[in-house]
């Protein structure tokens, strides 16, 4: 049984706090920190859980800072925070079980406690780092059906927690960007090359953007397209169109004149051509669905069927609402008969979602092949008012568990420190 512990200290900001201003796509802040405190103890695992998990102990990892304006701990005299870090092994000595090394810890600045942590590290790249290998490991065993879910606002010096105000369109462009660098971590290898990488934005509007401002040859040798692009290309019964779609179109087009589209709905020219790049070796599909017309997760499984061995993965596409039953059938019915066909196959390959219900707080996180883990924030005040938080492991599950089961464990959890 192994206790982490990891030292930084952060003032305390309440969840209820709202952030207003727009998210800045050009935060590249660096978040490698080398210099993190780390304490391993001995810790007994809790005999009364029931749920099928492997024989992994317990992890706490507890962090705490002060305002993100203050610099302590820090090893070096910059105006960046720093950190010290050391390694402490205590207990028996005893070489961790395989399941034990192959946990990926949860990302640190997570939490809504942690705001002034978070503002100064790259959360993102880390997620996208963790990403890669875990997209690498699922296409490797053959999987085609690929799910990413993160909370993308997260890091940066606007990052926004699941409290802060943020509508879809702060989402979308941050999905956009975040795509859009992790397409050249595979263009390093032969096989997604010279255009076999398909980036496939949900409208035309996000892919005319996107070739605006990511304009360098590193990006180019990906290929631009949209799901309407995709669809009309290479399925028979061509583009399940949103409603009202089809009219916008049709007066883009007669605005346009002789000289056609006049691009209300976007630029045709951002889109490449896709007969002369032939068949993908990747889809990277960018929030489908997810705040946009819901024929999006139609149209991503008549993609599917038409080139049903290229690996889809989709980033941010909501698809617990699909799987879920949020869309009632007797008003998607289209929709509906996609869930156990196609959605319920996707594999959750990296996935981190918050949870915050009943006082408690906590994770559910995953990296693909690893089991699923439940993390418990054990949030309390320290002598001096800021905030200290906890995060404790207190369950790994083969099985994704439930809504239910994942507020369960973090609330035994909490009454059990109690």
């Amino acid at each position: 049984t192994t206790k982490m512990t990891m030292m930084t200290m952060i003032s305390i900001l309440p969840p209820s706090t709202r952030m207003k201003s727009a998210e800045d796509p050009n935060d590249t802040k660096n978040e490698e920190n080398k210099n993190n405190t780390i304490h391993i103890h001995n810790h007994e695992e809790d005999p009364t859980n029931h749920h099928h998990h492997h024989p992994h102990p317990p992890t706490t990892i507890t962090t705490t800072a002060t305002h993100a304006k203050t610099t302590i701990h820090t090893t070096a005299t910059t105006a960046t925070t720093a950190t010290t870090t050391t390694l402490h092994v205590f207990g028996n000595g005893s070489k961790p079980s395989p399941s034990q090394q192959q946990l990926s810890p949860i990302p640190k600045g997570i939490s809504p406690f942690e705001k002034s942590l978070s503002k100064n590290i790259d959360i993102q790249a880390e997620f996208r780092k963790t990403a890669k290998r875990a997209i690498d490991a699922a296409i490797g065993d053959g999987l085609t059906k690929i799910e990413i879910e993160f909370p993308p606002l997260l890091g940066g010096s606007q990052s926004k927690s699941q409290f802060d105000d943020f509508d879809n369109i702060q989402e979308l462009d941050k999905n956009k960007d975040w795509t859009m660098l992790l397409a050249p971590t595979f263009l390093g290898e032969p096989q997604y090359q010279n255009g076999k990488t398909w980036l496939i934005f949900p409208d035309l509007k996000e892919c005319e953007l996107a070739k605006d401002e990511w304009a360098g040859q590193r990006y180019r040798e990906a290929t631009f397209t949209t799901i309407e692009a995709v669809t009309n290309g290479s399925v028979e019964g061509g583009y399940d169109a949103p409603w009202g779609s089809n009219l916008m179109s049709g007066l883009s087009k007669l605005m346009g004149g002789e000289d056609g589209d006049a691009g209300l709905l976007g630029d045709q020219n951002a889109l490449d051509d896709l007969d002369t790049v032939g068949d993908a070796n990747l889809w990277l599909v960018i929030q489908p669905g997810n705040g946009g017309p819901v024929e999006d997760w139609v149209n991503c499984e008549k993609m599917a069927l038409a080139s049903p061995r290229t690996p889809m993965v989709v980033i941010n596409g909501a698809l617990d609402k699909v799987k879920g039953g949020f869309y009632p059938k007797v008003f998607f019915p289209k929709l509906a008969a996609t869930v156990d066909r196609f959605w319920k196959k996707f594999e959750c390959t990296f996935y981190l979602k918050p949870f915050s219900d009943k006082g408690v707080y906590g994770w559910l996180y995953r990296v693909y092949p690893e089991p699923w883990q439940v993390v418990w924030e054990n949030v309390t005040p320290d002598k001096n008012g800021n905030a200290e938080v906890e995060y404790v492991l207190v369950d790994v599950l083969d099985e994704r568990p439930s809504y239910a089961e994942v507020v369960s464990m973090l609330v035994n959890a909490s009454q059990n420190k109690k």
